[in-house]
């Protein structure tokens, strides 16, 4: 097949919806859209590349093993974000964003969220414990681990659900950036040799913690909700509603944090250093994308603009091919550059992770922006689920002839992204969603 043609395609779609893209700002919704979008892309800005700036100064300080020593208690610790965000992100940010207007309703969505969280914190810490102290792997270095269960605390405390169902990012962003930037400098002030790595869990854990506290300062204050005790009945109901989600985000982590998880159980912290530097990198391309997609999911759902999400789409998957081209040619003087020249293997695996982002990138773009927005959130859940299934089958078999190494949990990550676009793009096309989907 000429891939040609289809690449020459691509680009004229994507002049042409360029030059519509000018009667974007047209309406008071789209102009909040845009607001939120940049809002959320400086958040996420501050979430991923300000720890970029310390990631290469932390491998070169404290080398790839007691860097995969912390690399692998934050595999582990995201279990637990999992389990206390219970896909709030996605239910609650819906559920606020249809009832907006309604502040009593506001409310009791709010406290219900927050009760949830904080019963879930307990059974975390319960649970981590029992694991830290029942395995010598854990117990020999369970200081880290409780050291880095702040990041829980801290991400289940601050409310980003909240403000994306409102559309009102732009109150947080300021005071989050600050926190994460005192927490990058700090990580130069306090982490000089190796002994001092026990320094990183705790500023990490304390810049959540920050902008945890800040978030829900703002909820009671700027926007004067009121938390309430709620009947069981309501709390229940609130679990079950976001209980797809939750499976979703389960499934998620199975090639997410799993892979690093499972390099640490089968292999050593050195090597989990090495592709933990890789998929930080990774991570963090992928990051540009979410303010985009956390934008257009309650604006999607408020307003069932296809037409708008589907000029976006070309224009981010065109864009998306050219920067995964150019940095797959210049990827390798680039790392060494910032983390010096014995890093080949993070760089090959690197190379490896970013064919991916050519799945990636569309697949989250009609994910919850578009598919659980327009009422087929199960569907997409559907679509992780199962590839995360296979992606555990598969890590099971390499496990069991011995075949866990950097590379093949790598290219299982390419095969899973790709299965989870290959079901999204069919059910978009056997329920004819993005040509004839009526209001």
């Amino acid at each position: 097949m000429d891939i040609y043609p289809l690449f020459l395609s691509l680009v004229v779609i994507v002049l042409r919806e360029t030059i519509l893209f000018k009667k974007f700002f047209n309406t008071e919704d789209k102009r909040r859209l845009f607001s939120n979008f940049v809002s959320l892309s400086i958040l996420q800005g501050a979430n991923y590349i300000l720890p970029l700036i310390t990631l290469p100064y932390l491998v070169r300080v404290l080398g790839p093993e007691k860097f995969g020593l912390i690399a692998f208690a934050q595999a582990f610790i995201q279990y637990f974000n999992i389990l206390t965000d219970y896909g709030f992100n996605l239910s609650a940010t819906r559920e606020i964003s249809i009832h907006r207007e309604n502040k009593e309703k506001i409310s009791e969505i709010f406290s219900s969220v927050i009760i949830i969280k904080f019963g879930l914190l307990i059974l975390s810490l319960t649970i981590m414990t029992i694991i830290v102290f029942s395995f010598e792997r854990f117990r020999q270095d369970w200081l880290i681990y409780y050291l880095t269960f702040g990041m829980v605390i801290g991400q289940a405390l601050f409310p980003v659900w909240f403000f994306q169902g409102m559309e009102r990012m732009k109150y947080i962003t300021f005071l989050n950036i600050t926190a994460k930037v005192i927490f990058t400098i700090s990580i130069f002030i306090f982490v000089h040799k190796v002994s001092d790595y026990i320094y990183v869990p705790i500023l990490n854990s304390l810049g959540y913690l920050v902008a945890g506290l800040i978030g829900i300062f703002i909820v009671l204050n700027d926007f004067n909700i009121k938390i309430h005790f709620l009947s069981f009945k309501t709390l229940k109901e609130v679990l079950i509603n976001g209980f797809h989600f939750f499976i979703s985000r389960v499934s998620v982590s199975i090639y997410t944090s799993t892979n690093i998880f499972v390099l640490g159980i089968f292999t050593d912290n050195k090597t989990v250093g090495y592709y933990s530097m890789a998929e930080k990198l990774y991570m963090a391309i992928q990051s540009i994308y979410y303010p985009l997609t956390n934008a257009l999911y309650p604006y999607i759902s408020h307003n069932k603009n296809i037409e708008l999400f589907k000029k976006i789409f070309y224009i981010v998957v065109f864009f998306n091919i050219i920067a995964t081209i150019i940095l797959f040619i210049f990827i390798e003087d680039i790392m060494m550059l910032f983390f010096g020249k014995d890093i080949y293997l993070s760089v090959n695996i690197f190379k490896i992770l970013l064919i991916s982002l050519l799945a990636v990138v569309p697949s989250i773009l009609v994910g919850y922006p578009f598919l659980a927005a327009l009422g087929y959130g199960s569907l997409a859940n559907y679509s992780v689920v199962f590839a995360s299934i296979l992606h555990l089958v598969f890590i099971s078999v390499l496990a069991l002839f011995e075949l866990i190494n950097v590379y093949n949990i790598a290219l299982l990550v390419v095969f899973t992204e790709t299965i989870v676009l290959m079901i999204r793009f069919y059910g978009i096309y056997k329920n004819k969603l993005w040509g004839n989907y009526k209001i």
